[in-house]
């Protein structure tokens, strides 16, 4: 019978699908995009070839890659109706919610929004991923009442993503440390946010409207929004000296601690070295021994107390506020660096589509009747 079935909550486990973008394996405590280690491109490879990795499946080469930028560059400015809708919403709307709207306006402003052939939506997805800065750049100046800085096409993705950002050209040290957490957040295989984006992928939706559901799936504080979360716990811990008694008073109260433990890797997200070294970079860039200080008393009273790692949110956190980021733009960056990888599994799924509906056990009253 149904109701002697076996429950697989959260479908915890539970293999959905295949996939040839990415393997997670929490045995090896590894990450591959399309069979290359990932700390190994984020060492070597500039994130628009790991995104062109990611939807072609090879790496570019030289002729290839410089296409492929020149496609992206011309491509990277605001519509005007874009950033009217932009305006129009309050300050006090989470900046997730103006990205989530941007994505739908965007498509519909798509002629070919319907077209779901492989060569559209490849179309799409370029676009989208050299819009999204704008749209996450704006919102960042926007909060702070400052004026909108128009992209460079003479400036690579994640140099000009920092530019229409902060008005100027970072430093080498500041362009490497975000180009490696482009990378390292591109893509995970069937998280939360690219699943949803896959289920509504099955009913034959288009591509924006995918996004948007995966926009939606990210930002909560479970997935995409921790990193958020792990910004507003240094913040409330303070310093170095005083995070023993904080911890110890979170256990007690039951909080969950942003920033550790994650649903697959079991000994530690393999992404975390890689980002530690760029804020350890940023650290010293930006002269904030404080910083480096708090983030190891805190991992250490954790692993001592829960013997549990913290996940790639727990460095990118602090590294993006040393970048100059506010806090609440950092699960924004995360959607545009996720965009590769949920348009890659958006693909993925429509080149060989069955519809995503599983099966649920009732456990509520059983049948009844109106009284006569």
């Amino acid at each position: 019978m149904l109701e002697d079935k076996e429950i697989y909550k959260g479908l915890a486990g539970v293999p959905a699908d295949y996939t040839a973008i990415s393997k997670v394996d929490p045995e090896s405590n590894s990450l591959l995009y399309r069979g290359y280690p990932v700390p190994e491109l984020a060492a070597s490879m500039a994130f628009e070839a790991v995104a062109y990795l990611l939807w072609y499946g090879e790496l570019p080469d030289q002729r290839q890659l410089a296409a492929f930028e020149a496609r992206e560059r011309a491509q990277r400015r605001l519509d005007p109706a874009v950033k009217r809708v932009i305006d129009d919403l309050p300050l006090s709307a989470h900046p997730m919610d103006v990205v989530r709207t941007a994505v739908s306006v965007i498509g519909a402003l798509d002629p070919d929004a319907a077209d779901s052939s492989v060569e559209s939506n490849l179309s799409k997805s370029i676009s989208l991923l050299a819009k999204l800065p704008a749209v996450v750049a704006y919102e960042q100046r926007r909060r702070r009442h400052l004026e909108l800085v128009e992209p460079r096409d003479d400036l690579g993705y994640c140099a000009n993503f920092l530019f229409t950002t902060f008005g100027e050209v970072p430093s080498d040290v500041v362009l490497n440390a975000f180009d490696v957490s482009m990378i390292l957040y591109a893509e995970h295989s069937f998280n939360a946010s690219t699943f949803t984006a896959r289920v509504v992928t099955s009913t034959l939706a288009d591509l924006y409207s995918a996004v948007v559901a995966g926009i939606g799936a990210l930002k909560g504080p479970l997935h995409g929004g921790a990193n958020e979360a792990v910004m507003h716990m240094f913040e409330e811990v303070g310093t170095a000296d005083k995070a023993d008694a904080w911890l110890q008073q979170a256990l007690d109260d039951k909080r969950k601690i942003m920033g550790f433990g994650h649903r697959v890797y079991k000994n530690g997200d393999s992404r975390v070295p890689t980002m530690k070294r760029a804020l350890d970079t940023l650290i010293v860039e930006y002269d904030r021994p404080d910083i480096a200080r708090l983030y190891d008393a805190l991992h250490e009273k954790m692993r001592s107390r829960k013997t549990i790692e913290p996940n790639l949110d727990y460095p990118s956190g602090p590294a993006y506020h040393l970048i100059g980021f506010d806090t609440e733009m950092f699960t924004p960056l995360f959607v545009a660096s996720r965009m590769a990888g949920w348009t890659a599994h958006i693909m993925e799924q429509l080149a060989s589509n069955s519809l995503i509906r599983p099966l649920s056990v009732y456990n509520g009253v059983q049948e009844r009747h109106l009284a006569h």
